[in-house]
C-alpha cells in the first residue's frame, strides 16, 4: 500500500517548482483514467498526506518545517558546528541555496498540486465520503500555504501588503504564478479552511484532517491576524465539540510516546508509525529527535535545551513539561556528582564547579579558595548563590553533566520515543492545549485579564504548577507576557515559538550559550523588524522562474 501511495502521488504532483523541472509528469497514464476508479481519490489523498511525512519518515515536509520553525527560536542551543544547512537556520546566517529550505519549498508545492488535482476532479455533493476527501485536500492546501507564508513572508501584523508566496491553485504545469501578498495568502488560507470545515463530516482520527482540525487551524490563522473574535469563536467550536480532552499530567508527561490515536488531545498530526517509517538501519539518525538526544546508542544529541528555556522550567520544579528534558548526568561510583553551574555573562559560556557537603554546608574549592553556596527562598522557590570576587553569583545547585565542546547535554525527548521506538514521532499540527492558549492571547489583547488567566490556568494546572490571579502577576510581566511565556513552555519543540515572537513584535533573545554566538557578527538578539526573520526564496526557483522577486 505504501508503494502504491507514492507511485500515485508522483503521477499527480507536478514538479513545475522543483529544480528538476518536468513539463509533463503524466506520460504513463492520464489523470482522468486514474480517477475513473472510485478508490483512486482516497489513494491520491493518502499520497498527499504521505508527502508531508516523506518516503522514509525523515525527508518530508514536516521534517523540514520543524527545523525551519524551531531552530531559529530561543528554546534550542547547538553545541558545535555542522556542514548541514540546518546550521544556517539556527544562526540566522541565511543563504539562498539552503538545501533544507529548498526541499521544503519543493515538497510544499508537490503536495499542493496533488491537492489541486483532486479538488479539480471531485464533484462536490456526490456523497459524504467524497465530500470528506475533498475537504481533506482543501485543509491540506490551506495548511501548506499557511506555513509557507509564515516562513517566506513577513508576519501579517507587520505588513499585509508585502510579498509572500506564489499561490498555485491549479494542476496546470504551465500555470506558474508570481508571489502573492501576505494579505492574499491569508485570504486563500481562510477560504480553503472554511471550505474544508463545511465539507468534512467524518472524523477519522488525528491522522486525518477533520472539521475540528480546520477549525483549530482557523483559530491560529485568526490569532496571527489579531482577529480576536474569530480566534476565540473557532477555538470554542473545537472545545465544545466534545471530541478531545486534555491528557492528565501523568500521561501528558509521556505524550511523546503516544501515537496520535492514543492521544486524546491530538486534533491533527503528521502521523508516522513503527510499521512503515524509519525502517532502515540508519533512518533514526536523520530525524529531528536524533539532533536532540542520543537514545539507545542512536542519535547525534548535539542540539540541547537552551539555558533560557531551562530557567523557565526551574521556576516550577514540578512542571510536567520538565519530563521532556533529559539531563545527561555524569555517574561516578554509581552516583551523580553534586555541582553548581551558571552562565558567565561576559562570555556566554557555562561554568561548572563540583561541590562537597558537610554538616549541611555546601562548598566548592577553586585554586585554594573555598566558596560557600548559600540559599534563600524567593516566591516559594529555593535559590542558590555564592559570593565571589565579583560579588553575588546566582547558581543552579544540581549535578555535573556530560558535555560536548563544553556545552552540558540537556537532551530533549519530545521528538522521540513514540511507541518506545528511539526517534519515531508524529509532529502535532494542532492539539487541544492550543485552543485554550489561543483564547488566552486573544483575551489578553482585549485587556480581559480574568478570561485570559482562566485559560492560561487550565494549562498550568494540568502541568502541575501554581495558577495566576488577576493583580498578582510575576514582577516585571504584563498579561501578554504571561500568555506568551505559557505558550513557550507548552509548545517548545513543536515549531511555534519563532512565529509567536515575531508576530507580536517581540525580540528573540538568544543571549545564552550555544554556537549561534560563534564567528563574526553573531545574532545575540533578533528584533521583529529584522530582514532575517523570513527565509530567502530558494535560489534555484528564481533561476527557473526569474519573475519571482527575492526577499531582501
Amino acid at each position: 500500500m505504501k508503494n502504491i501511495k507514492y507511485i500515485f502521488v508522483l503521477v499527480l504532483a507536478t514538479l513545475c517548482f522543483s529544480c528538476d523541472l518536468e513539463k509533463n509528469p503524466y506520460d504513463e497514464i492520464a489523470v482522468e483514467e486514474l480517477f475513473e476508479d472510485p478508490a483512486a481519490v482516497e489513494t491520491a489523498t493518502l499520497g498527499n498526506y504521505a508527502l508531508l511525512k516523506g518516503s522514509s519518515g525523515f525527508d518530508g515536509w514536516a521534517d523540514d518545517l520543524h527545523r525551519i520553525s524551531e531552530y531559529p527560536g530561543d528554546n534550542v542551543a547547538l553545541s558545535g558546528g555542522t556542514s548541514d544547512h540546518l546550521f544556517f537556520l539556527y544562526n540566522y546566517q541565511s543563504i539562498a541555496n539552503n538545501s533544507r529550505v529548498d526541499r521544503f519549498w519543493r515538497n510544499s508545492y508537490k503536495a499542493a498540486v496533488g491537492c489541486n488535482t483532486i479538488i479539480e476532479r471531485i464533484t462536490e455533493g456526490e456523497s459524504p465520503e467524497s465530500d470528506q476527501l475533498l475537504g481533506e485536500n482543501y485543509y491540506l492546501r490551506g495548511l501548506i500555504y499557511f506555513q509557507m507564508g509564515n516562513i517566506f513572508g513577513r508576519p501579517y501584523t507587520q505588513d499585509p501588503s508585502s510579498l509572500s508566496i506564489p499561490l498555485k491553485l491549479t494542476s496546470d504545469t504551465e500555470d506558474r504564478p508570481n508571489r502573492s501578498t501576505v494579505q492574499e495568502v491569508y485570504e486563500q488560507v481562510i477560504d480553503d479552511l472554511k471550505k474544508a470545515e463545511a465539507l468534512m463530516t467524518i472524523n477519522k482520527g488525528a491522522s486525518f484532517a477533520s472539521k475540528e482540525a480546520a477549525q483549530a487551524l482557523l483559530s491560529r490563522v485568526y490569532l496571527y491576524q489579531e482577529d480576536h473574535a474569530n480566534t476565540i469563536a473557532y477555538a470554542d467550536q473545537v472545545l465544545e465539540s466534545g471530541t478531545y480532552s486534555l491528557l492528565p499530567a501523568a500521561t501528558f508527561s509521556v505524550i511523546n510516546t503516544l501515537t496520535p490515536a492514543e492521544n486524546s488531545e491530538a486534533i491533527f498530526s503528521v502521523t508516522l508509525n513503527s510499521n512503515s517509517d524509519l525502517l532502515g538501519g540508519s533512518d533514526h539518525w536523520f530525524t529531528p529527535g536524533s539532533m536532540y538526544a542520543t537514545i539507545q546508542g542512536v542519535g547525534w544529541g548535539e542540539m540541547h535545551a537552551s539555558r533560557s528555556y531551562l530557567e523557565l522550567l526551574e521556576k516550577n520544579p514540578t512542571d510536567a513539561r520538565s519530563s521532556f528534558i533529559d539531563p545527561q548526568y555524569i555517574i561516578e561510583e554509581g552516583e551523580r556528582v553534586p555541582a553548581v553551574y551558571w552562565v558567565n555573562e561576559e562570555t556566554y559560556t557555562y561554568e561548572f564547579r563540583r561541590t562537597q557537603e558537610a554538616d549541611g554546608v555546601i562548598t566548592f574549592d577553586e585554586e585554594g579558595t573555598v566558596y560557600t553556596v548559600e540559599s534563600e527562598e524567593v516566591d516559594g522557590v529555593t535559590t542558590y548563590f555564592f559570593n565571589g570576587t565579583n560579588g553575588r553569583q546566582d547558581v543552579v545547585y544540581g549535578f555535573d553533566l556530560e558535555k560536548r565542546n563544553g556545552y552540558p547535554k540537556f537532551f530533549i525527548t519530545k521528538a522521540s520515543l513514540q511507541e518506545e521506538d528511539r526517534h519515531l514521532w508524529s509532529p502535532n499540527v494542532s492539539r487541544l492545549a492550543e485552543m485554550y492558549l489561543n483564547k488566552a492571547e486573544a483575551y489578553a489583547k482585549q485587556n480581559d485579564a480574568q478570561n485570559a488567566l482562566d485559560n492560561v490556568n487550565i494549562i498550568r494546572e494540568r502541568a502541575g504548577i501554581p495558577a495566576y490571579s488577576v493583580g498578582n502577576l510575576p514582577d516585571g510581566m504584563d498579561l501578554l507576557d504571561v500568555v506568551l511565556e505559557e505558550r513557550r513552555l507548552e509548545f517548545a519543540y513543536e515549531g511555534q515559538r519563532r512565529f509567536d515572537v515575531y508576530r507580536n513584535g517581540r525580540t528573540m533573545d538568544r543571549r545564552y550559550p550555544g554556537t549561534h554566538l560563534n564567528g563574526t557578527n553573531p545574532f545575540f538578539e533578533i528584533p521583529a523588524s529584522s530582514l532575517r526573520i523570513v527565509e530567502f526564496i530558494p535560489e534555484q526557483q528564481i533561476v527557473l522562474q526569474p519573475s519571482l522577486i527575492q526577499n531582501d
